[in-house]
């Protein structure tokens, strides 16, 4: 049975939140980011974004407790949540890959440390090319957990109804595609 959820992940950088956000306002949806937990978790422990993920890798209460906020969220309806595993705890709702190489999200997140303050709070660089390494390391952390608690892969694009290059679409574009996919998937 399908739900009236949105589930966006995507490759780090690649625009979940601010696809996520406008999505949400297009439709009339409410809204949840697991990233914005995650560093509000990575806060309260005064540590970084990084540091928390590679202190995931040995204290899985971390992404349990992550994941448990997914969950809640996906007993919702009309709610778009941009998290890396809402495609697997919420196998009814409409799933996106928003995909972006990890050389041009190095310059979108540098960009996007300027403008926002939780993210420039929760993420200890100050270069495109300590970015990119942040992004590597931390998307390798990522497989070696997801894999390890919950035997997936999650940028497995096999999981999802709809992939969006995001470096082809501009932002419009992509919200665009989401929203007719998505009306067009509620129908079928």
């Amino acid at each position: 049975m399908k739900k009236e959820i949105i589930a966006i992940t995507g490759t780090l950088g690649s625009g979940k939140y601010s696809t996520a956000d406008l999505v949400a306002k297009e439709l009339g949806y409410t809204r949840f980011s697991s990233g914005d937990f995650m560093r509000k978790i990575a806060l309260e422990m005064g540590i970084s974004l990084n540091e928390l993920s590679h202190k995931a890798e040995t204290d899985t209460t971390i992404d349990i407790k992550i994941d448990d906020e997914v969950r809640k969220s996906g007993e919702l309806e009309k709610i778009v949540i941009d998290s890396r595993l809402a495609f697997h705890w919420i196998p009814e709702s409409f799933k996106v890959y928003l995909d972006l190489p990890p050389e041009i999200a190095k310059e979108r997140i540098l960009s996007n440390l300027k403008v926002n303050t939780l993210r420039r709070q929760s993420e200890d660089s100050s270069t495109a090319e300590e970015i990119y390494e942040k992004i590597i390391s931390r998307l390798e952390s990522e497989k070696k957990r997801y894999k390890e608690l919950y035997n997936i892969e999650h940028t497995d694009k096999n999981n999802y109804d709809l992939v969006i290059d995001t470096n082809k679409n501009n932002l419009k574009q992509v919200v665009d595609i989401i929203v007719s996919e998505y009306k067009k998937w509620l129908a079928k």
